[in-house]
């Protein structure tokens, strides 16, 4: 059966993925040293900044209370952060975490996409191909520090 997710659901998608991002990044930035990745990741946090604030101008129009990530979920990545860099904080560590996090945001927001293609507003559409197309960008450029 073919599962079909409204506007609402794909913009709180939208957001919550460019939050779980910020929150990473936030994590992160203070395991690294090196200047080449910190640079990337930081401008990698200022667009997913803008992402939010585009989602968050979408959701007023859907009257959609937007949340970000639970407690329990800003935890865990805390924790597995903090114990993926204990040992090794390297560039290459760090650009490996980061890709799985942005594959992980590609997977979910191309399944936003297929879900919800028939029935999407132009607005909401456009907001969800620009996300992908920017983790699609991170991830390749991620993948020069490997």
């Amino acid at each position: 059966m073919e599962q079909v997710k409204s506007n609402s659901e794909i913009v709180a998608e939208i957001y919550r993925n460019a939050q779980l991002a910020l929150t990473s990044i936030s994590d992160i930035i203070p395991e690294v040293e090196d200047g080449g990745i910190r640079e990337e990741i930081m401008r990698e946090h200022e667009e997913y900044e803008r992402i939010c604030s585009q989602a968050a101008q979408l959701a007023l129009k859907y009257d959609l209370d937007l949340k970000g990530p639970s407690a329990i979920k800003k935890a865990m990545m805390w924790s597995a952060i903090k114990m993926g860099t204990a040992n090794d904080n390297s560039s290459q560590n760090i650009a490996q975490m980061m890709i799985r996090g942005t594959v992980n945001g590609i997977t979910s927001l191309k399944t936003s996409l297929t879900d919800g293609d028939k029935v999407m507003d132009p607005e909401v559409k456009k907001l969800l191909n620009e996300l992908i197309t920017l983790e699609e960008g991170f991830e390749k450029k991620l993948k020069k520090f490997l």
